[in-house]
């Protein structure tokens, strides 16, 4: 097969997050394989200075970044423009941009954001599904699930439908990336056509060594915020009494309350935001890792980095994190929001202290089976193949 020419194009977010890693992650994944790579990113910094009216205008049709990159995909012209966000500078117009230009165009879809006006399926502290499949999200307008605000809301829910209702998702993207089975279920049941969306999860590379473990804590690396989990994580472990301690990596809006915690509840240490590498020694020599989220995640990219490193999860047993923990072999499930159930997983590990052993060796051999670059790679390249058949490109022998 020729090398596939491909242009990456994803609006950054003004607080950086798993997302934009992804978009660096991937694009030097296949630079790194001989393919040529052509960036375009634009920030949302700029949005600070725009008016409502050019925020909601930008929303629909895109800002000037958008005509910045047809003349860039006219000029490379790649095989294939794989976006990874488009809100708010480029917009989803963008995708007919590429199209026009003769490019295949594939989208990932790192949130709930078609389905979902508020990015999550997340409302009120628990999963929430009102939204899915229906053309126009109107409760998610309701109850301002997007910044808290329905003027914000609104207009989210407006581009989505009106986009909806000129097919635009439908007929403009040749691929989607879905991260797991279960968000595929979800868009598909929302309506996106079932034989466009492909799974293709997160990876870690380069392939670290795994890790010792054996240093008697539980960590959790994350925002601290209330869909995280943070709330009954504390409470967990103000029930564990200082049994297992625990070591917390993060910022959010919750900080002052898990500080507060930190003080008062013995074995409990905020370490704030941590550099990569130093995440990485401390996941590789924790116990567990403890994915608390009382909202449907994606793909965490914590589990495939403790995974790598042969960390077994402590997660909530609901959504994509159901399959991709498998309980009591790569790690542990509880019932979401439930700090009874976390503090009682936590004091089965202390009476089977065997099992942490096994559980990492089989975390490790998850993380092979799954999340390696050449396995990623691979399954990119499929999906790829699948988007250029879509517009009647076939890649040539060679």
């Amino acid at each position: 097969w020729r090398m596939t020419k491909v242009l990456m194009a994803h609006n950054y977010y003004q607080w950086r997050g798993g997302e934009d890693a992804v978009f660096e992650d991937e694009a030097r994944l296949l630079e790194e394989r001989g393919h040529v790579v052509v960036r375009f990113s634009v920030h949302n910094d700029v949005v600070d200075g725009m008016s409502r009216a050019a925020q909601a205008k930008s929303a629909f049709v895109g800002s000037a970044a958008r005509a910045d990159l047809r003349a860039l995909i006219r000029r490379e012209k790649p095989d294939v423009v794989h976006f990874h966000n488009v809100q708010p500078l480029l917009s989803p117009m963008a995708y007919y941009d590429a199209r026009e230009e003769g490019a295949a165009v594939v989208q990932t879809l790192h949130n709930f954001r078609l389905l979902c006006p508020g990015l999550f399926l997340y409302r009120d502290g628990a999963p929430c599904e009102t939204c899915v499949g229906k053309k126009v999200a109107w409760p998610g307008v309701v109850h301002g699930c997007y910044r808290e605000s329905r003027a914000a809301t609104a207009v989210v829910t407006a581009t989505l439908a009106a986009h909806h209702l000129a097919g635009t998702w439908s007929g403009q993207i040749d691929a989607y990336v879905a991260l797991t089975e279960f968000a595929r279920e979800k868009f598909v049941a929302g309506g996106l056509p079932a034989e466009k969306v492909f799974v293709k999860p997160n990876f870690f590379d380069p392939d670290p060594v795994p890790g010792p473990g054996g240093g008697g804590y539980a960590l959790y690396v994350g925002r601290l915020s209330e869909e995280k989990g943070v709330t009954p994580l504390l409470a967990a472990w103000e029930k564990l009494d200082g049994a297992f301690p625990l070591k917390i990596v993060g910022d959010g809006p919750l900080a002052d309350e898990v500080a507060e915690a930190a003080r008062r509840l013995p074995g409990v240490e905020v370490l704030g935001p941590q550099p990569s590498e130093a995440v990485y020694a401390l996941m590789a020599r924790a116990d567990l890792l403890v994915l608390p989220s009382v909202c449907y995640e994606m793909m965490p990219r914590t589990l495939v980095e403790a995974y790598a490193l042969g960390t077994p999860v402590v997660a909530s047993a609901h959504g994509a994190l159901s399959s991709l923990v498998a309980h009591e072999r790569t790690g542990l499930h509880f019932t979401p929001g439930d700090a009874n159930d976390l503090a009682a997983q936590i004091r089965w590990v202390l009476a089977h202290p065997g099992a942490l052993a096994a559980m990492r060796s089989q975390a490790r051999a998850a993380y092979e089976a799954q999340f390696t670059a050449r396995r990623n790679y691979e399954m990119l390249l499929a999906i790829y193949d699948q988007a250029l058949a879509g517009v009647g490109v076939t890649r040539e022998a060679g």
